[in-house]
């Protein structure tokens, strides 16, 4: 399945939680979408729940099909837990943590930012939203004067937005430090992963 680029409401409107940035419409139609949406009382199977957060997550970090499941075989195939390894794989995409420092306002946004080659690790331009960052990087936004409109105006809408504790973020230079591999308290989601792994496992 390719990335998805249809209307984001109907996907948050499906789940029951705001997967995208939410809209006035969903505010005015809370239940699942479609004909019978108002009166839809289905009774989920095991299989069900667990493919619904699996869509979920991929739908949170804008993967495809293909992306999600090689990340999650990578996660498995790592000592620990395999839920949390693959929460932290995802959230050390670089498109993932210009989201979080708030230099993009939504996750799409940040992958395009990143895309059109406006970020640099470690002082070399870095244009695949895949890239994994480690701890000890530094995340900075290129000199040019584009870039910096882009970031600084993503961080005057994003200022209620926290900063995870493993990053840190300089506003004024427009850059962050990874100071340490993201734990699981660090992560929140809303998403059952362990019903995602469970679910790969069958």
């Amino acid at each position: 399945m390719a990335r998805y680029t249809g209307p984001t409401t109907r996907i948050n409107r499906r789940f029951g939680i705001s997967i995208f940035p939410p809209s006035k419409a969903q505010d005015r139609k809370p239940h699942p979408p479609g004909q019978h949406g108002p009166r839809l009382r289905r009774k989920q199977s095991e299989y069900s729940l667990g493919l619904n957060e699996k869509q979920k997550l991929r739908y949170l970090y804008g993967l495809t099909e293909k992306q999600f499941r090689r990340t999650f075989e990578r996660a498995k195939s790592t000592r620990g837990v395999t839920g949390d390894i693959f929460c932290q794989m995802l959230e050390k995409r670089l498109d993932a943590v210009i989201y979080s420092c708030g230099f993009a306002k939504t996750r799409r946004q940040a992958r395009q930012f990143v895309a059109h080659g406006h970020v640099k690790v470690n002082g070399r331009k870095t244009d695949i939203p895949s890239f994994e960052v480690s701890a000890g990087d530094t995340i900075e936004v290129k000199e040019n004067t584009s870039s910096r409109q882009l970031a600084t105006r993503a961080l005057e809408d994003t200022r209620i937005r926290n900063v995870p504790l493993w990053i840190t973020r300089n506003e004024d230079t427009l850059a962050a430090t990874i100071n340490r591999e993201p734990a699981a308290d660090d992560i929140e989601t809303g998403i059952n992963v362990q019903l995602i792994v469970e679910f790969y496992s069958r």
